[in-house]
């Protein structure tokens, strides 16, 4: 598989969500510009933490319909949220908790959203291949979340 370019994938989406205050519009964008720069995955989006519900609740996102809301703590994208850490996991059926919302899932990996210095919630990536998410992934994904969370900041 050829190597991502998330210095490109990142400035991109920096790019589309500078002076852009909308939170919906620019999650959106986002995880449009990673469906179509990411090889080998079947979903990309957001959780967003709803203080009234105390839950991760769908965001805007790319792929087959998903589950609504996330307890913090609950599967990957709870467990992201809930211990503000990454979340590469190269098998989720391996995952104890592991929520499925699309069976065809295999691997996914999860990174926290920090936005003026709170977790808002995290972003969410799937892959029908088993560990599709490797070290560089990571890194990439973080910078770009990083870079986004700065943008996001005049929201």
């Amino acid at each position: 598989m050829e190597r991502t370019d998330y210095s490109s994938i990142t400035a991109q989406a920096v790019a589309l969500t500078e002076g852009e205050t909308n939170l919906v519009a620019n999650l959106s964008n986002l995880s449009a510009i990673l469906d179509m720069a990411l090889a080998d995955i079947n979903w990309v989006g957001f959780y967003l933490f709803e203080e009234s519900s105390e839950q991760l609740v769908l965001g805007p996102f790319q792929g087959k319909p998903a589950c609504v809301r996330i307890e913090p703590g609950k599967g990957v994208c709870g467990t992201a949220y809930a211990t503000q850490s990454i979340q590469r996991i190269a098998d989720v059926h391996q995952f104890e908790g592991h929520i499925a919302c699309d069976a065809a899932s295999n691997s996914e990996i999860v990174l926290p959203l920090w936005v003026n210095g709170e977790c808002i919630g995290v972003l969410d990536i799937d892959s029908p291949n088993y560990n599709r998410f490797t070290e560089d992934d990571e890194q990439g994904l973080q910078h770009f979340i990083t870079r986004v969370g700065e943008t996001l900041s005049n929201i």
